[in-house]
């Protein structure tokens, strides 16, 4: 098996060498042809690389332009929503304001009167209730 395994070893070395001198040699032929064959001079290949950067330029400064643009009109959008938005909370937060100074008032005017302890309780819990109603049907009205 020794015998073997060496044989096997020196096969390989013999083929990664042949694969490494035939690149080298396609590698060589390759570029050579190239040079041969190229259709334009060093100076006119310059002259379109040349040109191929200031166009790559120009096209970049013309998406800088746009980038510019829709992101001043995104800018522009997002102050409005945050406005609407501010207004909307302002406005929502009054109408809460105002349902519980009513239900407070209403509250203290139950207890001023002499009535049951209980009913007044349970009308008290009741206008809560409504409150609470009344501000999630807000709520849901808003996210619709």
């Amino acid at each position: 098996m020794t015998n073997q395994q060496n044989n096997n070893e020196e096969n390989q070395n013999i083929n990664s060498k042949d694969f490494l001198i035939g690149s080298l040699i396609g590698g060589i032929v390759g570029a050579s042809l190239a040079l041969i064959f190229a259709p334009k001079s060093g100076k006119e290949l310059r002259g379109d690389l040349n040109q191929g950067a200031h166009y790559v330029k120009d096209r970049a400064n013309e998406w800088k332009d746009v980038a510019y643009e829709k992101s001043g009109e995104w800018r522009d959008y997002a102050k409005e929503q945050s406005q609407t938005i501010g207004q909307s909370v302002s406005e929502k937060s009054q109408d809460l304001s105002n349902k519980l100074k009513e239900t407070k008032a209403t509250i203290q005017e139950k207890m001023s009167k002499d009535e049951d302890p209980e009913k007044a309780a349970e009308e008290v819990a009741q206008a809560i209730e409504e409150a609470a109603n009344a501000v999630e049907a807000e709520e849901n009205n808003n996210k619709l």
